[in-house]
């Protein structure tokens, strides 16, 4: 899923219901500054990974990140904006097909 198949959906949606999306959004949607101060200081043992929902591989970053002295981490920083964005349009999507079927 992407950004633009969340805006075609949205566009079906009446204002009401858009309403809806967009304040249940707000409440779950994933922050840049919460993820980043995780990897700061738990990055090494994948805690912005746990937050991200990202359980498989924080899991591995715990227990295997060790064997690549840290560099694993290093790199997983370039990717943390680019899985947030994901994880948002993921959640939004979501909240989307829930108005939709009125289960919210």
């Amino acid at each position: 899923m992407n950004h633009l198949s969340n805006l075609n959906y949205k566009s079906n949606l009446s204002e009401k219901e858009l309403g809806i999306v967009t304040s249940e959004f707000e409440k779950r949607k994933k922050s840049q500054a919460v993820a980043w101060v995780l990897w700061l200081f738990t990055g090494g043992i994948g805690g912005h990974r746990f937050y991200l929902g990202n359980t498989g591989y924080a899991i591995c970053m715990l227990l295997f990140n060790w064997a690549t002295f840290g560099v694993w981490s290093l790199i997983d920083a370039f990717f943390i904006n680019k899985n947030i964005r994901k994880r948002n349009e993921e959640i939004e999507m979501e909240i989307i097909q829930q108005v939709k079927s009125q289960t919210l």
